[in-house]
């Protein structure tokens, strides 16, 4: 049984009013004011949502529509650290803008819908934020009486980027610096009785400051044209506010690791309050309890899990965990504050296999197959509509037979991790980048101290698997620095130093525990060395393989790719194409996971799976499942590799049925298939004859020399093939380097330095196809085929 939610978690009450057109969501919206709900247990606070109106999106996503006016996002948001008691601030806020410099306004006359952005159609203003602005929020509630004698935390998901908090007209602490990361105030000192006021201001210079910001630029925010691989900005409040109780000594954090060489969970209840206080943690599993061990509070202990059940894609099996607070030191007293959360069982680390370096899930190597994931949505911007569309996109990855995804240069709210934990998907957790400028030291600091805050919130997520510091250089410094101490302030991860080593001026840090390269269209090789692996952190296109939807685009005609693609049928051959070139050449080469960039479209990027509205799947779910799912059970059950006899002749016959008897020759300097029997002259058995040698680029791979022009070597050159000699170049080697493959009925023989390059004949003439590619030659009928070669012996001695 799959555990979910403790079962102290509440179902908000609520009257959950579906807004599928204005008149419907006011009239809600206005009912729910007068009947002045006020509601413990995750219920909508007060609000006065009676004059707000959502901004007409620019595309509508399934739930776009289906957003309750005074409670969106109505879910429990921490799921790693529940309590029963909560009250949700989502919904209406009073709100203004200022200039940045300005203080709090006399009045707020607009109204705006928490927690969408400000930029976003959701939050019903929709307008461009811009360094010069600061963003005013108010609201009032009231305490539940049953909170009496206890604290009351304010909590926000996240809010990007300065936020300063006030509750009764007094300050709630420091001001919080940082985009990505959760904060919470203890709020108790400045409560009244009754009713009370929060405001929130927020300052955003988005990339014109030096914090973290990711792909935000300040632009317009209806759909223009432009824009490229950077979108609209997100400012001010994007993740659910809520409020609730502790006791005075209370958990802050659950820090969970699993250790499977002593089948432990070492856990650290993490604290604030405590004075003689113990922890005692109970892991269960389909209710029935499997471990309870009591600890000391902030520091680790371990819980015996027998016979773990363990955590991976295809079993996403995860414990239910509870944790107590107890008065006392002996493990005998009385529980102060409890906390429900889960953890699974797995490891991550890196070994070898095969003499090759790979990442070991549970100590056994499985390719990675993931996609780039945004994280924008064309309603929320940066702020997922629902709970349901949050997971909308994790469980297409699960649809599509991916294992991993890459979260990019965005870091989601919690629940986003508990759907990728409970769905089963490897993470890899990308540090949102600073501006591509290099950063002054006061962005250096920012960044590494939200960067331990990230780590912090979450660590104790069995689907993260790697931590992503830098990407293709933005804001690069210090990349082997940086890379030792995530490392050493989470071990139990996988580190990459920097995505994009080879792109785009980047500096590889030399360190980590990957070597990650970019190549579109690709899959280009990454070289694993012998303490990295090798990983293709993004392939598929500098908005990768296009095709645009009508109907389904954010600005229509203003859509870019790397590749455009003639039709659907075109997409869905070079796409599970380069699926199966991983499968078939790379991987074994030495690659352990590729990210194909990427799931969605995103604004004017038309490269996604699947539309930005995320209301069409652009490709053949089942052919590209069915690829995925083949590249994952190859890493598992990898083929023995391809030996050919090197110094020796050999003929290379084609194994395509009705082609058989017809042999690779060359021609007039040019590679043709032609019949060969018995009976041809002795020019046409020499010219179908090779002499395999060692590769001339790499002695792994293999050239085939001309029978009678010795020193004359098969070789591509802009696709065809042909027989020519050497002339000392590392390009010439390169080319006439083959590499080879096992097959049924053969070998395949694909380019070393051309990234899905097959020898191939077709019409009787010999290219480098790519399957699925764009030439008339990269045709997918037969290619498995017409790429297949028998190596046999040799027609000329």
């Amino acid at each position: 049984m799959r555990a979910s939610l403790p079962s102290s978690t509440p179902t908000p009450i609520s009257t959950r009013v579906p807004t599928r057109d204005r008149a419907t969501a006011w009239l809600g919206a206005l009912l729910l004011l007068c009947a002045s709900l006020v509601v413990a247990g995750g219920g909508p606070a007060e609000a006065k949502p009676a004059a707000w109106q959502p901004k007409p999106s620019p595309m509508t996503t399934p739930w776009t529509n289906q957003v309750p006016v005074d409670n969106p996002l109505p879910e429990y948001p921490r799921p790693q650290l529940t309590r029963p008691d909560w009250l949700n601030l989502n919904g209406v806020w009073d709100f203004a803008v200022t200039g940045a410099n300005a203080g709090q306004p006399a009045a707020f006359p607009e109204q705006i819908r928490v927690p969408f952005v400000a930029e976003s159609a959701l939050s019903g203003i929709q307008r461009k934020i811009t360094q010069s602005d600061k963003l005013w929020y108010k609201r009032t509630f009231t305490v539940p009486a049953g909170w009496n004698g206890r604290r009351v935390q304010l909590n926000f998901g996240a809010s990007d980027w300065q936020t300063t908090v006030w509750v009764n007209g007094s300050q709630a602490g420091a001001a919080h610096s940082g985009g990505y990361d959760a904060f919470t105030y203890d709020i108790t000192p400045l409560l009244t009785s009754g009713t009370n006021t929060v405001v929130v201001s927020v300052f955003d210079p988005s990339q014109t400051g030096g914090q973290a910001v990711g792909k935000q630029r300040i632009s317009d925010v209806t759909p223009h044209p432009g824009g490229g691989i950077f979108y609209t900005a997100a400012s001010g409040i994007w993740q659910t506010v809520w409020l609730e109780p502790t006791a005075s000594a209370h958990i802050t954090r659950l820090d969970m690791v699993p250790s499977l060489s002593d089948n432990t969970l070492k856990v650290t209840v993490r604290a604030a309050g405590t004075a003689g206080h113990t922890a005692r943690v109970t892991v269960s599993s389909g209710g029935t309890a499997v471990a309870t061990v009591t600890g000391p509070v902030n520091s680790p202990f371990s819980v015996p899990i027998p016979n773990p059940r363990l955590w991976s894609p295809e079993d996403p099996f995860l414990y239910d965990i509870r944790a107590d607070l107890l008065s006392g030191t002996g493990g005998g007293g009385t529980a102060v504050d409890s906390a429900g959360s889960y953890a699974g069982m797995r490891s991550i680390s890196v070994g070898k296999v095969g003499g090759v370096q790979r990442p070991l899930l549970n100590g056994k190597f499985v390719f990675q197959t993931g996609t780039l994931d945004q994280g924008y949505w064309p309603d929320g911007i940066y702020t997922a509509p629902s709970d349901e569309a949050l997971r909308h996109d994790l469980q297409k990855h699960k649809d599509l037979g991916f294992n991993m995804v890459r979260k990019h240069i965005k870091v989601e709210p919690q629940r986003w991790f508990y759907w990728a934990d409970r769905l089963g998907l490897l993470v890899w957790q990308d540090m949102p980048a600073m501006d591509t400028r290099t950063p002054d030291g006061a962005a250096r600091v920012q960044w590494e101290a939200e960067y331990d805050r990230i780590i912090d919130q979450h660590r104790s997520s069995p689907s993260l698997v790697m931590w992503v510091n830098q990407n293709e250089g933005w804001g690069q410094y210090d990349q082997a620095r940086i890379a030792d101490e995530v490392k050493a302030y989470d071990p139990t991860r996988l580190v990459n130093n920097m995505s994009g080593v080879n792109c785009c001026g980047s500096v590889d840090g030399g360190n980590g525990d990957v070597i990650d390269n970019h190549v579109y269209v690709g899959p280009g090789t990454t070289t694993p060395t012998a303490t990295r692996a090798a990983v293709l952190g993004e392939f598929g296109g500098l908005g990768g393989l296009g095709w645009k939807v009508p109907g389904h685009e954010w600005y229509p005609g203003g859509g870019f790719s790397y590749e455009d693609q003639a039709s659907v049928a075109a997409l869905n051959n070079r796409f599970v194409g380069l699926i199966d070139t991983i499968r078939e050449n790379q991987m074994p080469s030495g690659l352990s996971a590729s990210v194909y960039t990427e799931i969605t479209d995103v604004e004017n990027e038309a490269n996604g799976l699947l539309t930005y509205d995320r209301q069409v799947v652009k490709v053949d779910a089942a052919r590209v499942r069915a690829a995925n799912l083949a590249l994952v059970d190859a890493s598992r059950n990898p083929s023995p590799p391809v030996t050919l006899p090197t110094g020796q002749n050999k003929s290379l016959r084609v194994t395509t049925p009705g082609h058989t008897g017809k042999y690779l020759r060359h021609q007039d300097g040019l590679a043709f298939t032609a019949p060969v029997d018995a009976n041809s002259d002795s020019l046409l058995k020499n010219d179908a004859t090779w002499k395999i040698v060692p590769g001339l680029a790499g002695s792994g791979c293999y050239s085939f020399e001309s029978r009678n022009y010795p020193g004359q070597y098969l070789r591509h050159r802009d696709f065809r093939v042909y027989k020519e000699a050497g002339d000392g170049s590392a390009l010439f080697r390169a080319d006439a380097t083959f590499c080879a493959l096992p097959a049924a009925g053969g070998v395949r023989l694909a380019a070393y330095n051309m990234a899905g390059g097959y020898l191939r004949h077709i019409n009787s003439e010999v290219w480098m196809a790519t399957r699925g590619g764009p030439r008339a030659w990269d045709n997918p009928a037969s290619f498995t085929e017409d790429t297949t070669w028998a190596v046999a012996d040799p027609w000329a001695g």
